[in-house]
């Protein structure tokens, strides 16, 4: 932020996965200009699909209704601050139905409780692998940094390469646990190659994406499953 504001620029975060995190003392999605959040079915607090806009700086709501109002002021129109609206800028229909904002209502009730519970399975995937961290077999996600604290959307582990991690892989389905890696790094998508630039090798992006994979995570998780999920890991690696 600070370096925006010497460079007269606008940031909009990125903080789709992030809903509850915080750091120091401020919630990812509200810390730039303008944030974003999802509320995909992945996510720990779901509509199915959708997503929220926040505004941070007041000098883009009125914008951001006429967007979401299909390029209309409709909004001003029912706040009775226009007799008619009428077009005046380009938009699209980002309105989500009744019933999906009544879903999404009853999951934010309970926002502070599913991030509880998946900050506890993190925790309890973080202990039971330690041993084959210290083995150095597996690489567990680094710490939280001082003043920060996630929202326990996701756990991972890093596996010595793509071929350790594709047995493993094959191994856990063979045992009905279903774990994914599905991130492509951008830049190798043929989206990216064809929109975007990478000011280096990205060696490091490349690396990483072949040797993670991510376990099971979600609120109904049993921790009686959860340990299954680390003696089947333990057992691939002969512990």
């Amino acid at each position: 932020m600070a370096i925006a504001a010497r460079r007269e620029l606008v940031v909009v975060e990125d903080a789709a996965q992030a809903l509850l995190s915080d750091y120091h003392g401020k919630r990812p999605g509200a810390i730039g200009h303008m944030g974003c959040l999802s509320f995909h079915e992945t996510k720990n607090v779901i509509s199915g699909e959708g997503g929220a806009l926040l505004i941070n700086d007041r000098r883009f709501i009125e914008r951001a209704e006429i967007v979401r109002e299909k390029g209309t002021n409709r909004s001003k129109f029912f706040r009775g601050e226009v007799d008619k609206y009428t077009w005046v800028d380009i938009g699209s229909s980002y309105l989500p139905s009744e019933l999906v904002g009544a879903f999404l209502h009853a999951q934010l009730e309970h926002a502070d409780e599913i991030t509880a519970r998946r900050r506890r399975l993190c925790s309890l995937y973080r202990d039971g692998l330690s041993r084959l961290a210290e083995h150095g077999l597996i690489e567990l996600p680094a710490p939280e940094p001082a003043g920060s604290a996630g929202n326990g959307h996701m756990f991972y582990i890093l596996l010595h390469n793509a071929t350790t991690r594709a047995a493993l892989i094959r191994h856990l389905n063979a045992n009905g646990i279903h774990a994914v890696f599905h991130y492509v790094p951008l830049h190798s998508s043929p989206a990216g190659r064809k929109f975007g630039r990478a000011g280096g090798s990205m060696a490091v992006t490349a690396d990483i994406s072949e040797r993670l994979l991510r376990l099971p995570l979600y609120f109904e998780l049993g921790e009686d499953d959860l340990m299954q999920i680390i003696r089947a890991i333990e057992v691939f690696f002969g512990r």
